[in-house]
């Protein structure tokens, strides 16, 4: 496998499920050694992206070169071992609930490799000094505060040292003062591995403007703009001022009259809460 920062090279794609296409046209390189950040609104493509980039799904379309490899022209053999070279930190830090922050950091290492516990446990409680939870290890998910179980994930997510680590909303559900750990988390991941590739997908327009090196935006199905974090606060596209704004389409006239239930249902709902 190729050495050194991996590109995300992106050609023609045509992502969908079946004959539902999600997205259409998506051509654009995440450049190595970076954080991109993926951003889009609810529902546009940006975790149906990163299953593919992840390999999990295939494109109906198009191509997808991860460090100059077209993936899904790989042999399976040399597929499964990009595979295994990937880090993944869930939208919901997905650990084991039968099993300590340890056990789940190390799960892979235990499972696919011959080392003894000693070596496996040493490089577990490192990684989790990395997120500030080793004096955690021996302790279960159920036991932690959500923002913890998502730095273990990150962890675990870090364990075999990957090329390619991927974040689904990493900050999704966590405080200001979480959030804002998580994106420090992966700004120390950058200097620390600078031959990693970071890819958070996200609409937290905090995270965005502290960690994106690169940005890709999503709208209508295929790419909206794709380039550094200052071309995009630069740029005056109406949708893209309108999403970093944070500016609402207008309400629709429906909405703005706020009419009354009609008689018979609201006598039904009167009836019902003075019981």
């Amino acid at each position: 496998m190729t050495q050194g920062a991996w590109d995300i090279r992106l050609e023609n794609l045509k992502l969908g499920y079946g004959d539902t296409v999600v997205l259409h046209d998506v051509a654009a390189t995440l450049p190595g050694g970076k954080i991109s950040v993926i951003l889009g609104g609810s529902g546009g493509g940006k975790t149906t992206l990163l299953r593919h980039i992840l390999g999990l799904s295939r494109p109906l379309a198009g191509k997808i070169y991860l460090g100059g490899h077209d993936i899904f022209a790989l042999p399976d053999k040399e597929f499964r071992r990009l595979r295994r070279s990937m880090g993944v930190l869930f939208q919901d830090g997905a650990l084991l609930g039968g099993l300590t922050l340890a056990e789940n950091v190390g799960l892979s290492l235990y499972e696919h490799t011959n080392l003894r516990f000693d070596d496996i446990r040493g490089l577990v409680l490192h990684k989790l000094s990395l997120v500030g939870l080793e004096d955690f290890a021996d302790y279960y998910p159920n036991q932690l505060s959500g923002g913890m179980r998502k730095r273990a994930g990150l962890a675990r997510a870090l364990a075999t040292d990957p090329p390619l680590l991927l974040c689904d909303e990493p900050t999704s559900g966590l405080d200001p003062i979480n959030a804002a750990q998580m994106d420090a988390l992966l700004l120390a991941m950058r200097e620390q591995y600078p031959d990693m590739t970071i890819v958070s997908v996200s609409h937290d327009l905090a995270s965005l403007y502290n960690i994106a090196d690169h940005v890709l935006v999503l709208n209508s199905g295929t790419v909206a703009f794709s380039g550094s974090l200052e071309e995009l606060k630069n740029t005056d596209d109406p949708f893209l001022r309108r999403f970093l704004d944070r500016k609402a389409d207008r309400v629709p006239a429906a909405a703005a009259r706020n009419p009354e239930l009609a008689p018979k249902v609201r006598a039904a709902l009167d009836a019902w809460l003075s019981r």
